[in-house]
């Protein structure tokens, strides 16, 4: 029992701290190509990767019983979006030096989650969760008037991620084949924006540029490899201990922006960090409970 824990809290570390931390070096070096040129990229090979694992591990099955349903075809196709966005908003907070936002996104986007349960779902809604959403609700006001700025990076992070696990909870699928169907139905839009780029010579991936091309094409394995993790380790350890492991993303990437990257942090941003930390160990105390 203890071993599979261990294996399993390691699978979740690993996936967190790859989010958190290689994720953040490969996409910064990258970032010769533009962040919409880059969640073409992420789409296209990502869809391309799943193909061959799908067949690898047999799953043909499983995608078949989730494509025949027309209304799993519509529902995917707005995961989809959602997650493109959401790949998209992350990307141009790392290429524009806004690393912070974003993980104050990742930081709010479980409370968020918790809060769409309590609304969508009529999931019950105990004090301390209610706490911890008044909290995060508090640090965007005060964020709002202390700054004259709306934390749309953030916000916009934590809002698609939120959507996007709320609408998938009703389709029963391995994240895997889910995340397969998306891309495939993404691919088609991602093509046409690229056929875009090309046509307005914005393009970076090219037979003129075999390198750097090389270098783009990891950028589905770079998704794939902490997904495949972290859901290994999810299904040994269960939704709480991952769900608190998961925290080590925003904050290694709060700590690269920081420290690493020099990204600036003033006064009133810290007090809204430290609202929302204060929100997240709130929250962190009930998943420990479970």
């Amino acid at each position: 029992m203890k071993k599979s824990l261990l294996k399993g809290s390691l699978f979740t570390i690993g996936a967190s701290l790859w989010w958190g931390v290689i994720g953040v070096l490969y996409f910064k070096f990258v970032s010769f190509a533009s962040a919409l040129e880059l969640s073409i990229h992420r789409a296209i090979w990502t869809a391309v990767l799943l193909l061959f694992t799908t067949h690898y591990y047999s799953k043909w099955n499983e995608l078949k019983k989730i494509i025949i349903k027309k209304t799993n075809i519509f529902i995917f196709f707005f995961t989809g979006l959602l997650i493109s966005i959401n790949w998209f908003t992350w990307l141009y907070a790392v290429q524009t030096n806004n690393l912070l936002d974003g993980a104050l996104g990742y930081y709010i986007f479980p409370i968020l989650s918790v809060f769409f349960g309590f609304i969508f779902l009529k999931e019950e809604l105990n004090r301390n969760q209610a706490i911890s959403i008044g909290l995060v609700i508090f640090a965007l006001i005060y964020f709002l008037l202390k700054l004259g700025e709306v934390p749309w990076i953030g916000i916009t992070v934590a809002l698609t991620f939120s959507l996007y696990n709320l609408i998938r909870k009703k389709i029963k699928v391995s994240s895997d084949i889910g995340l397969l169907v998306e891309t495939l139905l993404i691919s088609p839009l991602a093509i046409g924006l690229f056929i875009f780029l090309i046509n307005n010579d914005s393009n970076i991936f090219s037979i003129n540029n075999p390198r750097q091309s090389f270098y783009l094409f990891w950028a589905g394995l770079m998704t794939l490899v902490p997904l495949f993790w972290y859901t290994k380790g999810f299904k040994i350890i269960g939704i709480g201990p991952a769900s608190m492991i998961f925290f080590l993303t925003p904050t290694a990437q709060f700590v690269l922006g920081l420290f690493y990257y020099n990204e600036p942090l003033i006064f009133d941003e810290i007090i809204s960090f430290v609202f929302i930390w204060i929100a997240v160990v709130i929250y962190l105390n009930e998943l420990r409970k479970e």
